[in-house]
């Protein structure tokens, strides 16, 4: 664990860059209010100018709340996303940072009381993260196909053609830049070409650990069912259901962990889905990450050890990059 004030000062200093006079908003829930304590303190020291908003929780996860603030966010500096939820996926975010804000999402929600910025996966080093996503990207850009498998089944394949893929490592130093305290690849499979069958070994994001495998098959980029022995798939689609949208059930992300300073604990899910030798397919929502798919909310499943396939070549071998 690191000190709270550190922790901040590597995403306000080392991530974002913040200068002298820059108007930082931070936008997070009442049950962050340490986390915006400690925001001020460093803005204080830095000379820069902060702007708090503080919203409930239970309204940010579908994203509506965030669309209404879309006049305010497109005339700032930094906006740094500090809720329990992600709002990386809305138009929102996706306007202001194509009007030259830059935009950091850092969803705060740990299951242990602790907060993420007193995590040791935020030290992870930027540079290794960097020249691994760019390595990956190589690959994938312009390729049409992912197939993906591992050693207790898993074997899907989704299309990628036309959809150009992304990464993020905590830096959003320029204007027009959006970065998240999720270390990963990404890219957004068109929206009805996931096939296949997916083990689900490790966690549901913001439900915690899968105790045992759940069998998950997609049919034409949708879930259509999920199966396994204790209840770890009855709270998958519980949650599922809770959002009241049938396009949860419909993939919108393809990522590939970076961090190797994370571990899967169900403990935070932005550290589950970084983790190296991991990949995880993101649910629902991908406006802001290539996608034309609405929905409800986005949250990530997480899967170890994959065999990753572009267009038939290994680029990842049991969750080691192969290439």
């Amino acid at each position: 664990m690191i000190n709270i004030d550190k922790g901040v000062s590597i995403i306000l200093h080392d991530w974002l860059n913040v200068k002298k006079d820059e108007l930082v908003h931070f936008i997070t829930d009442e049950k962050h209010l340490k986390e915006a304590e400690a925001i001020a303190r460093w803005a204080d020291g830095a000379d820069a100018v902060l702007k708090t908003t503080v919203l409930s929780s239970h309204v940010i996860q579908d994203g509506e709340v965030i669309e209404k603030m879309v006049g305010i966010l497109s005339n700032e500096n930094v906006i740094i996303g500090a809720t329990n939820y992600s709002f990386i996926t809305t138009n929102a975010i996706k306007t202001a940072v194509s009007n030259g804000a830059r935009f950091l999402s850092i969803p705060l929600s740990c299951t242990d009381g602790t907060s993420l910025l007193e995590n040791d996966f935020i030290l992870m080093n930027i540079n290794e993260a960097k020249r691994n996503a760019r390595k990956l990207i190589s690959y994938i850009n312009g390729a049409e196909r992912i197939r993906v498998t591992t050693k207790l089944g898993t074997d899907l394949s989704l299309s990628i053609k036309g959809r150009r893929p992304g990464s993020f490592y905590g830096q959003a130093r320029k204007p027009k830049e959006t970065a998240s305290a999720s270390f990963e690849v990404y890219v957004a499979p068109i929206e009805d070409s996931m096939n296949g069958v997916l083990y689900l070994d490790a966690s549901i994001g913001y439900v915690g650990l899968v105790h045992h495998p759940i069998k998950i098959t997609y049919k034409d980029g949708t879930m259509v069912s999920a199966e396994s022995e204790g209840d770890d798939a009855k709270k998958l689609l519980n949650y599922i259901d809770s959002f009241h949208d049938e396009t949860m059930y419909k993939p919108g992300e393809f990522g590939i962990g970076l961090n190797k300073r994370s571990q899967v604990r169900g403990v935070c899910y932005i550290e589950d889905e970084s983790t190296y030798s991991t990949f995880h397919i993101g649910m629902g929502r991908n406006i802001a990450l290539g996608g034309v798919q609405e929905a409800a909310g986005h949250f990530d499943i997480v899967t170890h050890k994959p065999n990753i396939y572009v267009d038939d070549m290994l680029i990842m071998k049991e969750g080691e990059i192969f290439i």
